[in-house]
């Protein structure tokens, strides 16, 4: 399938160094990433606990990167507005809790001035996502179960962006889990244009981040 939408890498700020995170994120920048993607963890909707608003704006002081902030909690209406005013772009919440309106809490994100994101862990059916199309301006689709870094791809994720590709000719439809040049290959194939990915380029073995990126990149693009 050919692109539909710029291809965004958006390497994971979770993978990278902890006691350098303002030289990470510049490093990114330096490197040829498009967006820096946080992923906020509440150790609640997630068995992780990873950081809140002020990292995320010592990140927005350190890059002008867009800052790709994925709340996985199961109240983010409750502090999508710290995020926001830390510095993020993009705002991302999750279809599965029950504990919050989705529609309300994606409109308000957008009335901010923020682009909206929601996201479907691997378990959860596609069409969860489809009553709240119109008010997102991204998809995120989950290839690992989340919470921890590092985990193998799963490959139902490639039918979900098939579809809502079909759904959508100008939804930017992201791709986190497991993803390095092949499997990248095969979800680009499949209709996503953003990339998620945290050991692959952080961790790399033989590349740094500026060659993984490119690697990467290059995979999507030219298989």
């Amino acid at each position: 399938m050919k692109l539909t939408r710029p291809l965004i890498i958006a390497p994971s700020i979770l993978s990278a160094d902890f006691g350098n995170f303002a030289a990470e994120a510049q490093r990114v920048e330096r490197s040829g990433g498009d967006w820096i993607h946080c992923d906020v963890m509440d150790a609640h909707f997630v068995p992780n606990l990873t950081f809140g608003a002020d990292v995320v704006r010592a990140l927005r002081k350190a890059s002008k990167l867009p800052l790709d902030v994925h709340l996985m909690m199961d109240r983010p209406d409750l502090y999508m507005d710290r995020f926001i005013d830390a510095g993020a772009d993009n705002v991302i919440i999750h279809v599965e809790p029950k504990e919050y309106d989705v529609a309300k809490t994606l409109s308000h994100i957008r009335s901010r001035g923020k682009l909206a994101g929601i996201s479907l862990n691997p378990p959860t059916p596609v069409e969860a996502v489809l009553p709240y199309l119109h008010l997102v301006d991204q998809v995120l689709v989950m290839t690992v179960n989340p919470g921890f870094g590092g985990q193998s791809f799963i490959p139902t994720g490639i039918d979900k962006v098939r579809f809502l590709r079909e759904k959508s000719a100008t939804l930017d439809i992201s791709v986190d889990g497991g993803i390095g040049p092949d499997t990248g290959r095969r979800v680009i194939e499949a209709g996503a244009n953003a990339l998620v990915a945290g050991n692959s380029l952080f961790h790399h073995k033989t590349l740094d981040l500026a060659g993984a990126i490119r690697e990467l990149r290059g995979a999507c693009l030219h298989p």
